[in-house]
């Protein structure tokens, strides 16, 4: 494997052997390698894991996966992550939403309850894992240099956009059932607009699951107290016990489904590598020695929460919001953070109580999550300057854009390639064209 150069911390870091000994500080920044008094660790691990929960518990149920499965491969991946980096990279692994929309056209979901075809999605997203593994081994053996240069910000924004458009009709239609679904999906929205917007401290982190809490309950209120809607059954919430096994599921594994799900390694590469480099940014430290065990370490834990019916894992904004709030990177806390959803993924209460959300919450809360991707792919472009007055960059996120709304799908033979694939592989292929050495020749 390979080791990061040019870093003081680093180097030390080497010189203890493969794990930190995490000194103690109980002030100022915190670096990786340092860590605070153990109290205090266990707290901001908590932290870490009210940060993460929203993103890691409502994917799965988009998707129609065991909300307890993927908590408990989100903590299980973090610890193969934090292995495979040597505790160096501080990062939380938590549910994709780059899988959704692939997902849900492999399987044809509906939107609400478990999915029947989770099988066949799962085999898909090992094809993920595993082709983002290969694509860790080549950075780990000749740097990162080409898959900057194979997806620029232009290109990585352009997909990731993508991905937001294409999941947009599923949000819709999850709070068009009727009008006091709309409503409630609306209300829902607003709710995580206030709170991200004005509530104070730590609160106004946690606009996602605080949305879904006053979704629920204003839901709740207006169906099983006033009969305006279709009231929440607790009936299984009653009857599942406060400890148990989660439900493990057995991929199965279907050309068309991995062709269509694999490519979303390509975004996890590109979501993985900007993480890394926020990181390292805020520490004042190069982390890109690092790149190719965090790429490793994410693909193996995606492989391994597939292998058991989670969802595909990846490296979480939010947590780094949060090292940036605090100026702790102690990677620790993401050790802590793992062990508590190893923990509450043995609580088939906890899993009961996450299932009982009504459709139209999740459908409110999918509007601002599936809406907050595509948005995403403006600060990206904004962050690196890329140049719309530039023809070859404005027609590539024309094309993909338009691709992945429209849900374009390509057919070659047997095999299907749905929106977000044509989007992904148009981008990265048209960019190419269009700055090649002829195109710039024919200027």
């Amino acid at each position: 494997m390979s080791t990061a150069t040019g870093s003081d911390g680093q180097a030390q870091g080497r010189s203890q052997g493969y794990f930190p000994r995490w000194t103690l500080k109980t002030s100022g920044v915190i670096m990786p390698e340092e860590r605070l008094p153990w109290g205090q660790t266990i707290v901001a691990g908590l932290q870490h894991g009210v940060a993460m929960s929203g993103g890691t518990i409502i994917a799965p149920l988009l998707m129609g996966f065991d909300p307890n499965v993927a908590l408990l491969f989100s903590g299980i991946g973090t610890l193969i992550f934090f292995a495979v980096v040597a505790g160096r990279v501080p990062s939380y692994l938590g549910s994709s939403f780059a899988f959704i929309a692939v997902v849900i056209a492999a399987t044809g979901y509906a939107g609400h309850g478990p999915n029947p075809n989770l099988p066949v999605a799962l085999g898909g997203i090992i094809g993920a894992g595993v082709l983002y593994g290969v694509i860790a081994l080549i950075v780990m053996w000749s740097g990162v240099d080409w898959v900057e240069r194979l997806m620029p910000p232009v290109v990585t924004g352009a997909v990731v956009a993508a991905i937001g458009l294409n999941l947009a009709p599923v949000a819709v239609k999850s709070v068009s059932a009727g009008t006091f679904d709309t409503w409630i999906g609306l209300v829902t929205v607003l709710v995580i607009g206030v709170v991200g917007v004005a509530a104070p401290g730590l609160w106004r982190r946690l606009p996602i699951i605080l949305g879904a809490i006053g979704g629920y309950l204003l839901y709740w209120l207006l169906a099983n107290g006033f009969g305006l809607g279709k009231p929440i059954d607790f009936t299984q919430l009653a009857a599942a016990p406060w400890i148990g096994l989660p439900g493990f599921t057995t991929p199965t594994f279907q050309v068309d489904a991995i062709v269509l799900i694999a490519p979303v390694a390509l975004i996890l590469v590109a979501e993985n590598l900007g993480h890394v480099k926020a990181i390292g940014a805020m520490t004042g430290r190069s982390l890109d020695g690092f790149l190719g065990r965090a790429f490793l370490g994410d693909s193996l834990a995606t492989i391994a929460s597939a292998c058991g019916g989670g969802t595909g894992v990846t490296t979480y904004a939010e947590n780094i919001g949060v090292m940036a709030a605090t100026k702790v990177y102690s990677t620790l806390l993401f050790a802590v953070a793992a062990l508590v959803s190893i923990l509450l993924g043995f609580s088939p209460k906890f899993g009961a109580l996450i299932l009982s959300i009504p459709g139209p919450v999740i459908g409110g809360l999918s509007i601002v999550l599936f809406g907050l991707i595509a948005a995403m792919a403006g600060r990206i472009w904004v962050e690196n300057k890329v140049d719309f007055a530039n023809p070859a960059n404005l027609i590539t996120v024309a094309v993909a854009l338009t691709a992945g709304a429209g849900d374009l799908t390509l057919k070659f033979g047997a095999f299907t390639i749905g929106g977000i694939g044509t989007a992904t592989f148009g981008a990265i292929i048209l960019y190419q064209i269009l700055t090649s050495s002829l195109a710039q020749h024919a200027e």
